[in-house]
């Protein structure tokens, strides 16, 4: 494609993403596609000739569009945000005409430097420990895996990355039972086995009961094991619930384990001074980690990893083979050395024009409504005879079931919450998801989506009621 029809196309590109944004609520919210339906419309083998540019892009709108479930449309209620935002689209379409490779300081200085200059940013906005140390990872499932490779390092005295694990005590890992499933996966990665994660009871509230920890270590070390590390929990996947984070700190520090915080979602609560308290106790942390690209407009992939020492992390992940030497290692941050990969996209821009964009002031206006909105739903739900309340609220994220005054069969109840979410979902007016609590299915709606408003929730309420009748109904003909 030569440059003229570059910026022909890329005009009507950039005029298609702006209606989209203005027009997003035209769309069902969650794909109403059945398994299979794009694979059958695509051929099986790639074209041998180029094919015309308004083909390709009427493809896209009449069989890739229809697969798409928007999650950027403001009834999208499911899973945590993935937010993007105007300022964040625009950065990323010049992170991709530049095509940086900011794998050393070198191959671009700027990509570095930015960098470096957000993590101290966002450091600073979001409260965390000044001598703290930040850099931009993919997903907070690869922070962690930093985060546990390092706590193995430390733990084996740096040799089981010369030598392995052959010769080690059985090395293991505490977490709450409703930390996020990232953390299994990356046990397994890091060759420490999942029989070594030991998951912990929680309490009512869903958050890790410290003395379970403690009971746990013990028994560890009385079988002749080694407890390595403890994850803690700033707002849990399933319910947003907030371990107590000075008990498991003052744990850790006993037992010599990593304490590594996974506040994946919550931290960016932690732009608001009000809501600093979750993380009371950070400063005893080892390591953290949250994303922007959840909650603070930044589009994915955007996540803010930190650490107490990073000496440790270097020592962890730095190698360097001759082709990667150029003369500055130890004047620069080298960001290869600083996790897994060693190919690195320019993260930082998108962020800088976010926070430059809005401002601290603009993102907790945001969050503000965000969190006032939740509220308004979690009355709605406790006010009505037939839902209840199914966790706390300390943030945006509302865990409730429908639950009719004649029906108290638990698993009737998960059986009908289940049909409820399905039937709310094909609607295309809304798009939630569910998790289940101590074995109870329930339903969970967030409001934090970059455009969503009053009356989006306001309507998702409408609906869920009006669903729940009809369904009811349904049954008692069956």
């Amino acid at each position: 494609m030569k440059t003229e029809a570059f910026r022909k196309h890329a005009h009507q590109l950039v005029d298609w993403m702006a209606d989209y944004l203005e027009q997003i609520e035209r769309y069902p919210v969650k794909s109403q596609s059945k398994p299979g339906d794009l694979l059958a419309q695509l051929p099986a083998q790639a074209p041998q000739k180029g094919e015309a540019f308004e083909d390709i892009f009427r493809d896209f709108e009449h069989k890739i569009l229809p697969g798409i479930t928007h999650w950027q449309h403001p009834s999208f209620f499911a899973y945590f945000p993935a937010n993007s935002s105007p300022a964040s689209v625009l950065a990323e379409m010049l992170m991709a005409t530049l095509g940086v490779q900011g794998m050393v300081w070198e191959t671009s200085p700027a990509a570095t430097e930015l960098e470096e200059r957000m993590m101290q940013w966002l450091r600073d906005a979001c409260g965390l420990p000044a001598h703290w140390h930040g850099v931009i990872q993919d997903t907070a499932s690869t922070a962690s895996l930093c985060a546990i490779l390092s706590a193995r390092e430390r733990a084996t005295g740096f040799q089981s990355n010369e030598s392995g694990l052959y010769e080690q005590a059985r090395l293991r890992i505490y977490a709450s039972e409703q930390t996020h499933s990232s953390i299994e996966k990356d046990v397994k990665i890091a060759g420490l086995g999942k029989e070594n994660l030991v998951y912990i009871d929680t309490d009512a509230c869903y958050a890790l009961r410290p003395e379970a920890l403690r009971q746990a270590i013990e028994e560890d070390l009385r079988r002749g094991y080694h407890p390595m590390m403890v994850v803690a929990n700033i707002g849990t996947t399933g319910s947003t619930a907030i371990d107590p984070l000075p008990a498991i700190a003052a744990i850790a520090k006993e037992y010599g384990l990593w304490l590594h915080v996974d506040a994946a979602y919550a931290g960016t609560a932690c732009l608001l001074p009000e809501y600093r308290h979750i993380i009371e106790g950070i400063e005893h942390a080892d390591s953290y980690v949250f994303n922007p690209h959840k909650w603070m407009l930044t589009n994915f992939d955007c996540s803010a990893y930190y650490v107490s020492d990073k000496e440790t992390l270097l020592r962890t992940f730095s190698i360097l083979p001759e082709y990667l030497k150029t003369g500055l290692e130890g004047q620069v941050n080298n960001y290869r050395d600083w996790g897994i990969a060693l190919g690195r996209r320019f993260r930082a821009l998108k962020l800088w024009f976010v926070l430059r964009s809005y401002g601290i002031e603009g993102l907790q206006k945001i969050l503000r409504r965000h969190l006032a909105l939740a509220q308004w739903f979690k009355q709605q739900v406790e006010s009505h005879p037939d839902f209840e309340l199914m966790a706390p609220v300390p943030l945006n994220l509302v865990c409730f079931r429908y639950h009719p005054q004649n029906i108290d069969d638990p698993n009737r109840l998960n059986e009908l919450n289940e049909a409820l979410l399905r039937r709310l979902n094909a609607s295309g007016k809304l798009y939630m998801s569910h998790t289940k609590l101590h074995g109870q299915y329930v339903l969970r709606l967030v409001c934090g989506q970059t455009y969503v408003q009053e009356r989006h929730v306001q309507q998702a309420w409408q609906l869920i009621e009006a669903e729940s009748q009809r369904l009811s109904r349904l049954l008692s003909l069956v």
